[in-house]
């Protein structure tokens, strides 16, 4: 990764991954893809490859970002839909011309109409969001128990009780604290 950005938060769910490109909403919250290079690097890793990126096309990829936290926060906490969000998602959905295909080793992968075209990119992440949103995924839509972060994540653990978006961070800070406040306390220090 280029020097300088913070690290990626990458998970199993393309869509979800995508919110997490802006992390710690409640708290200082972290963008992770400030500039147009730095999405064409996201999705890269994320197997989107594009060549270019400009500042409307990224513009256009942080409202459906926002677009696929809020309709996932929403179906996660069981509210109705943000139909603004929505709109958003399926404008994106709809405009992205890309297919998927079967590599040698059996594993789907995406194929953009053009190398530059980040709607595209942007139109897998919309269909993406749409198929878990719709409940067409076995899995369910969670929030972070950590109070800062609270993104929603797409919880496949064989209970569906997962409370982090994502052990290695939010999860092992919460414990952190946990386990520094009652070493306060057992030590008799304020809290």
């Amino acid at each position: 990764m280029r020097a300088g950005f913070p690290d990626f938060r990458l998970g199993n769910v393309l869509a979800t991954s995508f919110t997490g490109t802006l992390s710690e909403r409640h708290g200082t919250a972290v963008e992770r893809i400030p500039t147009p290079q730095r999405l064409v690097d996201w999705l890269a890793v994320s197997g989107l490859t594009v060549d270019s990126c400009t500042t409307a096309q990224l513009d256009l990829a942080r409202e459906l970002r926002e677009s696929v936290h809020a309709a996932a926060t929403a179906a996660a906490t069981q509210d109705a839909l943000p139909a603004s969000a929505v709109q958003v998602i399926n404008d994106c959905s709809a405009q992205g011309r890309a297919a998927a295909i079967l590599t040698p080793e059996g594993k789907r992968q995406w194929r953009l109409s053009s190398a530059s075209r980040v709607e595209d990119a942007l139109g897998v992440i919309a269909a993406d969001a749409i198929s878990i949103i719709a409940g067409e995924r076995d899995g369910k839509l969670a929030l972070c128990a950590s109070p800062t972060c609270r993104a929603a994540f797409f919880d496949t653990s064989q209970s569906r009780t997962r409370k982090w978006c994502d052990m290695n961070t939010c999860g092992n800070r919460q414990k952190k604290a946990r386990f520094n406040a009652n070493q306060r306390k057992n030590a008799g220090l304020p809290l």
